[in-house]
């Protein structure tokens, strides 16, 4: 027997409770995005990334599973035809909760819920590789515009003449960042 919930239900008893939360996760397979209250979308989650992993399976006992807590054949199927292979690469974390504000009748939060439909993007492992990738377009955007006056030079001049322009463009940067030190340090 499953322990019931702490605090008020949702609606009267827990019957009702899960008919009304069976009604939320068929409306939001079928719409893919319901407006509703925080305290439904909260309780509506857990039940609704459930039947997703049971669709994943895809399996005739996970057909009828789900079909124990919605009764519409119509929303099955679109959930396990079009929603699972969707979500088939994601490991869970199938809704995304948004908040919307407050209700003007009785000032309720209102809430978003959505299927996350999007592909999955694969996460780096190693800290090393994602801090490498970060300096690397600094320094090719840095590098772009010191070789365009070496590629020039380079055509009516030789290469060694090539390296002393860049020696005094170097030059005449540090000497630009010396002369805003000292302007900081007269202020």
């Amino acid at each position: 027997m499953p322990k019931p919930t702490k605090g008020p239900r949702l609606g009267g008893g827990p019957a009702h409770e899960r008919l009304m939360l069976a009604n939320l996760a068929a409306a939001l397979f079928t719409h893919k995005s319901i407006k509703t209250t925080e305290t439904k979308a909260k309780r509506l989650r857990p039940v609704a990334e459930r039947l997703i992993t049971f669709a994943k399976r895809g399996d005739l006992a996970a057909r009828r599973r789900v079909l124990a807590v919605i009764s519409d054949k119509a929303v099955v199927h679109e959930l396990f035809t079009e929603i699972a292979p969707l979500v088939a690469e994601r490991e869970g974390g199938y809704t995304r909760i948004t908040k919307l504000g407050f209700r003007k009748g009785d000032n309720a939060s209102m809430v978003q819920i959505e299927l996350v439909l999007e592909p999955v993007t694969p996460k780096v492992k190693s800290s090393k590789t994602t801090a490498a990738p970060k300096a690397a377009p600094v320094e090719e955007t840095a590098a772009p515009a010191e070789e365009t006056p070496v590629e020039e030079a380079s055509t009516e001049t030789t290469a060694a003449e090539a390296v002393v322009a860049e020696d005094a463009t170097a030059d005449a940067d540090a000497a630009g960042e010396s002369d805003a030190e000292t302007e900081t340090e007269k202020a």
